[in-house]
């Protein structure tokens, strides 16, 4: 579920894409490793690497990144 009741908004897609876009928007480069990333993510904000894939999966429809070869996950902003 994308928008939830729950108390802690915190786990909501919406709230993790965000800042899964502020990681990605703080890093220079244009592509950034799938696990780099998480490490990035996670430091930040304690997230499950089932949660982060799901909002990784999210980011991607709606298309705010996509995969790139070996592991590399590219931004498209």
């Amino acid at each position: 579920m994308i928008l939830s009741n729950d108390i802690k908004p915190d786990r909501d897609l919406y709230f993790l894409g965000s800042k899964v876009i502020e990681v990605l928007i703080d890093s220079d480069e244009k592509k950034v490793d799938y696990f780099e990333l998480f490490k990035k993510v996670n430091s930040e904000l304690e997230i499950s690497l089932n949660l982060y894939t799901l909002v990784l999966d999210w980011l991607f429809i709606i298309g705010v990144i996509k995969n790139a070869e070996n592991r590399l996950i590219e931004k498209c902003f």
